[in-house]
């Protein structure tokens, strides 16, 4: 019998801004017992997992009051000035691990608001999501959030629009609301729009879609807390019916897999490359298990 042949996905896994704060998160624990860490560092939580036994401490953004003279990593998400000003009335030392494709967003978004007060800031993203409550706060807190169509009643047709993305938004999406924003506005000389989507994540849409193609089944590997794991994992699931959704090697099971001679494994911006690996490591368990099992019964 031909053993079947699996793939790990080379362009899945951590994007830059991801393996950035995770370095960042390192390189401090290795001289420190402790760090603190504004939210997940990422969303896996396996991956959080293995840095709090370095040290790494997750807090949330009502325990920053409570937080005095120590060091703080700021993840890759980005955060809004009025907690950088909190924490520096607080004696806190920011480690500033923010995206910098996020980075020049917030000074984008932040300079559209200044320069243009009569205008209406509007986002194309997730509402609540942490790179978006960073985006917004550049505005302080007047921008519009627009996650679907129904979410355009809240803006005014009648004002200017200035539009900007959610790095990690779909490109078919942002074009989409930008033409239904044109059927709606008064006056499109009054609307200006900028494609702000980051190509290291949006390119990887194409990719995962041939990639998914090309093999018999798919595990995608990604953290349930993840926006990009389950924008990718649906896509994969469009292209390759036999796509299965794993947030660790656990969750891979025997009933899984049916006899495939190609298996490809692939994940979000947030997985780790070691994950991907130990879910292969289990798939190469079940299906030696098989192979054992058919042999016996011949």
């Amino acid at each position: 019998m031909l053993y079947p042949h699996i793939e790990i996905d080379g362009d899945s896994g951590f994007c830059f801004g991801v393996v950035n704060a995770i370095q960042k998160a390192e390189q401090e624990l290795s001289v420190s017992n402790q760090l603190y860490c504004l939210g997940d560092i990422v969303h896996n939580s396996d991956e959080v997992e293995r840095l709090s036994k370095a040290g790494l401490v997750v807090i949330e953004h009502a325990d920053l009051a409570n937080l005095h003279d120590t060091k703080l990593l700021f993840r890759a998400h980005g955060e809004p000035p009025m907690v950088y000003d909190q924490a520096r009335a607080n004696g806190v030392e920011i480690i500033d691990a923010t995206c910098p494709v996020v980075l020049a967003l917030q000074k984008r978004i932040r300079k559209a608001f200044e320069q243009y007060p009569d205008a209406q800031i509007v986002i194309y993203g997730k509402k609540g999501h942490a790179e978006v409550n960073g985006l917004v706060g550049q505005t302080a807190g007047k921008a519009i959030v627009v996650e679907q169509e129904s979410d355009l009643k809240d803006v005014d047709f009648s004002k200017p629009i200035i539009l900007f993305s959610q790095t990690t938004k779909s490109i078919g999406g942002f074009n989409a609301l930008v033409d239904k924003i044109k059927e709606q506005i008064f006056d499109v000389e009054q609307f200006t729009y900028y494609d702000t989507i980051c190509r290291q994540v949006a390119n990887r849409m194409e990719h995962i879609k041939q990639f998914a193609k090309n093999h018999e089944l798919i595990f995608f590997v990604s953290g349930k807390k993840s926006s990009n794991g389950k924008v990718l994992y649906e896509e994969c699931k469009k292209q390759n019916t036999k796509t299965y959704f794993v947030s660790s090697p656990d969750d891979v099971t025997m009933a899984m897999y049916e006899g495939e001679m190609s298996v490809g494994i692939c994940g979000a911006t947030s997985t780790p490359k070691w994950q991907m690996e130990a879910v292969k490591n289990r798939i190469t368990q079940i299906i030696d298990k098989t192979i054992q099992n058919d042999n016996k019964q011949i």
